[in-house]
């Protein structure tokens, strides 16, 4: 089964965090060899600007995603297909 991640990419997001994540994302999936396993995508505001930066992996909200957290969601939500 795929997984499906969509980060936030509205201005908000983006200027907390989702900028320096969406490179990070993209290398880990890289790196690791995931492509075919995943499936990213950017969307617009999410809704939650509060709350973000804004990571969505398989319906599951991740709020406040610095990144020092994002990797360990990433390998977390993700170690079914390494």
């Amino acid at each position: 089964m795929k997984t499906n991640i969509t980060i936030c990419l509205g201005s908000s997001c983006f200027s907390r965090g989702n900028n320096k994540n969406l490179e990070i994302i993209k290398e880990f999936i890289s790196t690791r060899g995931l492509d075919a396993e995943v499936t990213f995508k950017g969307q617009l505001c999410s809704e939650n600007c509060f709350q973000g930066p804004i990571l969505i992996i398989n319906g599951k909200t991740f709020s406040e995603v610095s990144k020092n957290k994002l990797i360990d969601i990433l390998e977390k939500e993700l170690n079914n297909h390494e």
